[in-house]
């Protein structure tokens, strides 16, 4: 995936995203000792970063391919990512979902007109049901992040970044699934100026970081994090980016998360979910690194259920 691919993805889902703002905190680059600038996909269509890769997966499809619609299994933000893309290009969505999952979320999926198809919790009940439906429906499958196309999309968030700020030293973004953080390695490779991206992760769900020492694809297991949008792991496709282009995994603890997550709700005035804020919990906690440097942070998402607040 060279730099042409990445500018024809951005071109091809400007219709369908938007270009998200970018805030920056006196008072946070003073608790940092960094510069530091967010850019906002909690303001992303549906609330999320991951819109952007939906829509490119769904756009690279074949019209055949189109007219047996898309499906995804997920438990949050690409399942309503998969299902407003889809219904914006004029595509079918089935979206399958563990039963398990918060109503919010399954209202989501419905209201952006996603079909959805109830699993059991396990990771081995939602991959057979979403074959289920690439079998009896034609449907083609959309992983939520370890695909070609969908990390493309997601790299396009870093790539409006720099294009606007191409003085970054530093980008940061939550690590679950690998495909924001490859995508966004992606970008700075092909955008920045010596612009190096770091991953942050949960202590408790550390697959990305072990992943990288080991130099295979590692697995949790627990999954008991706040983050839960980063309960997932690498894949194929996007490990070797994150081998090749990432420069390091910075990890953080619940409490590191939770206090994070209020500095931005207190400080930036913005709605953002616990799976995005260890990206700022890791400027915190490794202060050293990042004294003085000009760092850019990812809000990946603000969709959080306000009746489950950590504070």
């Amino acid at each position: 995936m060279d730099k042409n691919s990445l500018v024809e993805c951005h071109d091809r889902i400007k219709p369908y995203i938007h270009n998200t703002p970018v805030i920056t905190s006196t008072q946070i680059n003073r608790m940092t000792g960094a510069e530091i600038y967010f850019k906002c996909d909690n303001f992303q269509k549906m609330g999320a970063f991951k819109m952007r890769g939906a829509a490119n997966a769904i756009l690279q499809l074949p019209e055949d391919k189109k007219a047996n619609g898309v499906v995804t299994h997920s438990s949050g933000n690409f399942g309503q990512a998969l299902a407003l893309a889809a219904q914006s290009i004029g595509v079918k969505a089935y979206i399958v979902m563990p039963s398990n999952a918060t109503e919010i979320k399954k209202t989501a999926v419905k209201g952006y007109g996603g079909e959805l198809i109830e699993s059991e919790s396990n990771v081995e009940s939602r991959e057979a049901t979403a074959q289920e439906v690439v079998e009896s429906k034609g449907a083609t499958f959309i992983h939520p992040s370890n695909d070609n196309n969908v990390i493309l999309g997601q790299g396009t968030a870093c790539k409006e970044l720099l294009e606007d700020y191409n003085f970054l030293e530093y980008v940061i973004t939550p690590v679950g699934g690998g495909g924001l953080i490859a995508g966004s390695a992606l970008a700075a490779k092909y955008f920045g100026k010596d612009c190096s991206v770091i991953g942050a992760e949960p202590l408790v769900v550390d697959d990305a970081y072990r992943s990288l020492k080991s130099g295979k694809i590692e697995t949790n297991n627990t999954t008991r994090t706040i983050a839960d949008g980063l309960n997932t792991q690498l894949g194929d496709k996007n490990f070797p980016i994150i081998q090749k282009e990432v420069h390091s995994i910075i990890r953080v603890t619940e409490d590191e998360i939770i206090e994070s997550m209020k500095i931005i709700w207190e400080r930036l005035k913005i709605v953002c979910e616990p799976s995005c804020s260890p990206a700022l919990a890791a400027v915190l906690k490794d202060k050293k690194l990042f004294n003085n440097k000009k760092v850019g942070i990812i809000i990946s998402g603000g969709n959080v259920d306000l009746n489950k607040l950590p504070f």
